[in-house]
C-alpha cells in the first residue's frame, strides 16, 4: 500500500515535469490563430473490480492574459488538492494550460494583408473601328485657308438710292437724288440729279445751280470700261455796285452756263504680277455755252501705256487737245498735242521718276516747247516720313468754262491767251507722324509767263458791272508754301485742313489783282454714334486788292482794297430710322460780309434743312 502511493507521488512528479516542458514548447508553435493548450491526461491505473469510475472533471480554459507560467501551476497545484471544487487527490482530471502570446521576429513571416474583397473592374467598352474614307494629308506646312464671304449684317446692308429735299432762309431751296443698280461687283450704273438756288438780300442777287448725270462701269476679266454724261446749268444776275455811289441805272442782266459733257475710259484691270503691261485710253468732251454769244467745244484723247522690268516702269502718256472758242468779236481754235516719255526706278525706300514734257500748241497761235519732267523721293524714316523734290513745267490752255466757273461775273469777249509755266521746283515733306495723323509741306518756286489775272472793268455811267480777264505779259515768280494735315482720331472723328502762304513778284503789273496771298481750309466730321453726325468747315481768305478807282476823295485810294474774311458752316445729319434722315446745314454762321469780288458780297446767315429717305 506505501509502495503504491509512493508511485503515485513520483507518477505526478513526472506528470509535472512533462507539463513544465511541453506546455511553453507548445505556446511558441507557428499558427496564425490561438488554439486551446493540449489536454493533459494522466494514466488511469487499473481499475478495482468493485469501484465506480469517477465522473470526469473539465476545467474551462482560461484567456490569453494569464501573466506567467506560474500561474498555471498554482492552478494544478490548486487542482491537486482539490480547490473549490472538492476533488480531492483526483489526478485523473484534463488539465488545460495557456499562457500569453509573445511573439518573436522569426513570427513576422505569418502576418499578412486581408484581401480586398470588393469587386472594383472597370468597365470597358467594346472597341469599333471603322476605316475613314479620307486621303491622309502631310501636315508639314501650314495649309492654305480657303476665302471665305462674310455674310451681311441685316442692319448694315447699303441701300442703293436715296432722295433729300430741303427748305431754308434766304429762299433755299435743295434737292438732291441718287439711283444706282446695286451691289455688283462687274457691273455698275447709275444716275444722279443736284438742285440748289438762294436768294440774297441785294437786289438780284439769285443764284441757282443744276446738274444732272447717268454713269457706268463694267469689269470683264482683262479690262474695264466705265464712262458718263452729265450736265450742269448755273444761273446768276449782275447785282453788284457801289453802295457808297450807287448808279442810276444798273445792268442787272441774267447770266446763266451751260455744259454738256461725256467721257468714256478703257484700262487694263491692276494685276499684281511682275513685268506687267498696263495701259489706258480716254476720250471726253463738252459743249459751253452762256447766255451770250460764248461758246466754246472741247475734245480730250488722252492715254498711255507702261512697261514693268524688275525695279523699272517705262512708257509714254499722249493726249490731243482739241478746242474751238468763240464769242461776238472772235472764233479761233486752240489746240495742244502734249508727249511724256518717262522712266521710273522704284525701291524700298525710293522712287525716282525722270523724263520730259513735249508740248505743241496750234490753231490760232503756233508754239514748240521742252519742259522738265522729274520727280524723287526719299523715305528717310521707314513707314512714316519721306522727302521729295520735282521740277516740271508744261502749257495752261486759257478756257471761257474754265475762267467762268472761277468768276461767274465776266463779260462778253474774253481775252483767251494760254500761259505758260516755265520751271516749277518744289521740295518737301510728307508722311505719318502718329496712327491716323498725316501730313504734307511743300515750299515751291513757280516761273509764269503770261499769268492770267481777273480785274474790274467796271462803268458805272452805264450801269456796267463786268469783270475782265488781264495777263502779266513777263515772266512772274510765285513762291509759297502749303501745309496739309489729316487727322483721322478714329472712325467716328476727322479733322482736316490745308493752309496756303504765297508771294508774288509780278513783271508787268503792279499788283496781283484779286489774287489772296493766305488761304485757310479746313473743317472737321463727328459721329457721335450711330444716328447723329455733325460737321463744319472754316475758310479764311486773306486780303486782295482790285484796280478799281475810287473817285478821288480825301479818304479813298486809288486801287479798292477787300478786306479778308472768315466763313463758318456746319451740318447736322441724324438718322431717324435705317431708311429716314433729318438735316440742318447753317452758312455764314459768323455773318461775315466778305467779298470774294469787288462789289459781289456773299451770303449772309442762312439756314435750311430738311428730310432724307433711302430705299
Amino acid at each position: 500500500m506505501r509502495q503504491a502511493m509512493n508511485f503515485k507521488y513520483i507518477y505526478t512528479l513526472l506528470t509535472l515535469i512533462t507539463v513544465l516542458y511541453f506546455v511553453p514548447a507548445n505556446a511558441q508553435t507557428k499558427h496564425k490563430t490561438k488554439k486551446p493548450a493540449q489536454k493533459v491526461a494522466a494514466k488511469k491505473p487499473a481499475a478495482k473490480p468493485a469501484e465506480k469510475k469517477p465522473a470526469k472533471t473539465k476545467v474551462a480554459p482560461q484567456k490569453n492574459n494569464a501573466k506567467s507560467l506560474g500561474d498555471a501551476a498554482t492552478r494544478i497545484d490548486t487542482l491537486k488538492k482539490g480547490g473549490n471544487d472538492g476533488l480531492q487527490g483526483n489526478l485523473s482530471e484534463e488539465i488545460v494550460v495557456t499562457t500569453a502570446y509573445k511573439p518573436v521576429l522569426a513570427d513576422a513571416v505569418k502576418i499578412r494583408r486581408n484581401p480586398d474583397l470588393e469587386d472594383k473592374t472597370p468597365f470597358k467598352a467594346p472597341l469599333v473601328y471603322v476605316p475613314v474614307d479620307k486621303r491622309l494629308e502631310l501636315n508639314t506646312s501650314i495649309k492654305q485657308l480657303d476665302a471665305m464671304k462674310r455674310p451681311a449684317e441685316q442692319d448694315s446692308l447699303p441701300t442703293n438710292n436715296y432722295v433729300k429735299a430741303g427748305l431754308g432762309s434766304l429762299k433755299t431751296t435743295y434737292g438732291e437724288a441718287y439711283f444706282a443698280n446695286g451691289r455688283d461687283e462687274a457691273l455698275q450704273v447709275g444716275g444722279y440729279l443736284k438742285h440748289f438756288a438762294q436768294n440774297g438780300t441785294m437786289y438780284k442777287q439769285n443764284s441757282a445751280k443744276e446738274e444732272v448725270g447717268v454713269f457706268g462701269k463694267s469689269v470683264g476679266d482683262e479690262n474695264n470700261i466705265s464712262g458718263r454724261i452729265t450736265y450742269n446749268y448755273n444761273s446768276n444776275y449782275f447785282y453788284g455796285f457801289d453802295k457808297y455811289n450807287a448808279p442810276a441805272v444798273l445792268q442787272v442782266d441774267k447770266q446763266h452756263f451751260s455744259t454738256i459733257g461725256a467721257e468714256g475710259e478703257l484700262a487694263k484691270n491692276y494685276k499684281d504680277v511682275e513685268n506687267d503691261f498696263t495701259y489706258a485710253v480716254k476720250l471726253k468732251g463738252y459743249a459751253f455755252s452762256d447766255a451770250y454769244q460764248a461758246r466754246e467745244n472741247n475734245l480730250v484723247l488722252s492715254g498711255f501705256f507702261n512697261q514693268t522690268i524688275n525695279q523699272f516702269y517705262t512708257g509714254l502718256a499722249a493726249s490731243l487737245d482739241l478746242s474751238t472758242q468763240k464769242d461776238s468779236l472772235y472764233d479761233h481754235n486752240n489746240s495742244l498735242i502734249r508727249l511724256n516719255p518717262y522712266i521710273k526706278f522704284q525701291g524700298d525706300n525710293y522712287k525716282i521718276d525722270a523724263g520730259v514734257n513735249i508740248v505743241d500748241q496750234f490753231g490760232y497761235k503756233s508754239a514748240f516747247y521742252i519742259f522738265p519732267a522729274a520727280r524723287a523721293e526719299l523715305q528717310v524714316i521707314p513707314k512714316y516720313v519721306r522727302i521729295f523734290v520735282e521740277a516740271k513745267g508744261d502749257v495752261n490752255k486759257s478756257s471761257i468754262h474754265d475762267f467762268a466757273m472761277l468768276n461767274p461775273y465776266l463779260g462778253q469777249n474774253i481775252d483767251l491767251t494760254n500761259s505758260i509755266d516755265q520751271l516749277d521746283i518744289a521740295a518737301g515733306v510728307k508722311g505719318t507722324i502718329a496712327p491716323g495723323l498725316g501730313f504734307k509741306a511743300t515750299i515751291y518756286r513757280n516761273e509764269i509767263k503770261n499769268m492770267p489775272l481777273f480785274v474790274s472793268d467796271f462803268n458805272f455811267a452805264t450801269g456796267y458791272n463786268r469783270f475782265k480777264v488781264i495777263y502779266d505779259g513777263g515772266r512772274s515768280r510765285v513762291s509759297g508754301l502749303t501745309g496739309e494735315l489729316d487727322y483721322k482720331v478714329s472712325d467716328d472723328v476727322d479733322i482736316f485742313g490745308r493752309i496756303e502762304f504765297k508771294d508774288y513778284q509780278m513783271a508787268t503789273v503792279s499788283e496781283p489783282w484779286n489774287l489772296p496771298k493766305f488761304l485757310f481750309k479746313g473743317g472737321t466730321v463727328f459721329n457721335i454714334n450711330n444716328k447723329i453726325t455733325v460737321s463744319g468747315t472754316l475758310l479764311i481768305r486773306g486780303s486782295i486788292t482790285d484796280p478799281y478807282q475810287f473817285p478821288a476823295t480825301a479818304t479813298t485810294t486809288a486801287n479798292a482794297n477787300i478786306n479778308s474774311f472768315a466763313d463758318l458752316s456746319g451740318a447736322v445729319d441724324y438718322k431717324a430710322t435705317n431708311r429716314f434722315s433729318v438735316f440742318i446745314h447753317v452758312n455764314n454762321i459768323l455773318n461775315a460780309s466778305g467779298q470774294r469780288y469787288l462789289f459781289y458780297p456773299d451770303y449772309g446767315f442762312n439756314i435750311f434743312g430738311g428730310v432724307g429717305y433711302s430705299f
